[in-house]
């Protein structure tokens, strides 16, 4: 695995945009024999090139690798529009190391859209605030994919996560056939994200969540501390580590596989990401996750 899929590393890139091509380039050449197929955001297979085939379906990264034409063939059309959710309420501010969760998730919502753009599906943005949703409709060319970098460098998580009355925005500009793809740490006070889920269900689309959770707070390590902030709440409690490491873990590991059942019962994708996790493998994982429920 690529040392520069590496999410510190990607991180230290500062171009959001030169960050997500190195992503998705590396990722491409580590799956170029996948069969994955499928509408959005999924790759197809490679064939060899025949005579009177399309010279525009030519593959040139394939030919400069192989000295060998290939066509790359899909089973059906793949154009659809995807709407990037990012979770901006100040849970996201959450930090382990170098880098914070809305960090990774800059970097994984700006690979994914990198991605559906080459594609050629329209990407939109769709980030939950305190006061409500800043919104970007789906479009599909780059000088739209650059503005949409933009927005995600000016992100900066605060306060709660977004009220249920501004949940109707979503509704505007919806496409025939979409994909929505939720990056969030699904911190919730009052059932206010899903609410948010099931907002999203009413609209008959696919859904998927990719749930963020870093090291520190899986393995309960914070080197020491005691004393511990909710970022949202600002309530503060004390906590012995050493004497609450493995009850907490049973904990953790009951309420992520309630969430996923959960998720599973209203038929939404459901990926667990861990902070520290290569960007490369999040790809992977997800569209074989996708292929499988394809099938």
């Amino acid at each position: 695995m690529s040392r520069l899929l590496d999410p510190k590393v990607m991180m230290a890139i500062k171009s959001l945009s030169l960050s997500a091509k190195t992503t998705i380039d590396g990722f491409m050449n580590g799956i170029n024999k996948s069969t994955l197929k499928g509408p959005g955001l999924e790759f197809s297979q490679y064939r060899s090139y025949q005579p009177g085939d399309d010279l525009r379906s030519l593959d040139w990264k394939m030919f400069a690798r192989s000295d060998r034409y290939y066509i790359r063939e899909s089973e059906i059309e793949t154009n659809i529009s995807v709407r990037l959710l990012i979770d901006a309420s100040a849970s996201m501010n959450h930090q382990d190391g170098d880098f914070t969760k809305m960090d990774y998730a800059r970097y994984l919502a700006a690979s994914l859209a990198y991605l559906g753009n080459l594609q050629g599906d329209a990407i939109g943005l769709y980030v939950f605030q305190s006061a409500g949703i800043f919104s970007m409709l789906a479009k599909q060319d780059f000088q739209h994919l650059a503005r949409l970098f933009y927005q995600l460098e000016q992100i900066k998580p605060e306060g709660v996560f977004t009220r249920p009355i501004h949940y109707k925005e979503l509704y505007a500009g919806v496409q025939k056939r979409e994909l929505l793809i939720f990056i969030t740490d699904l911190y919730e006070t009052n059932n206010e994200i899903f609410t948010l889920l099931d907002t999203l269900n009413t609209l008959r689309h696919e859904v998927v969540v990719f749930h963020l959770m870093s090291g520190n707070e899986i393995d309960l390590d914070f080197k020491g501390y005691t004393s511990f902030e909710d970022l949202e709440s600002k309530r503060t409690i004390q906590i012995d580590q050493e004497k609450t490491r493995k009850t907490y873990q049973q904990k953790l590991e009951q309420y992520l596989e309630s969430t996923r059942m959960k998720l599973l019962d209203r038929r939404i994708s459901y990926r667990m990401i861990r902070t520290d996790e290569p960007l490369d493998q999040a790809l992977r994982d997800f569209l074989n996750q996708r292929n499988k429920l394809k099938v």
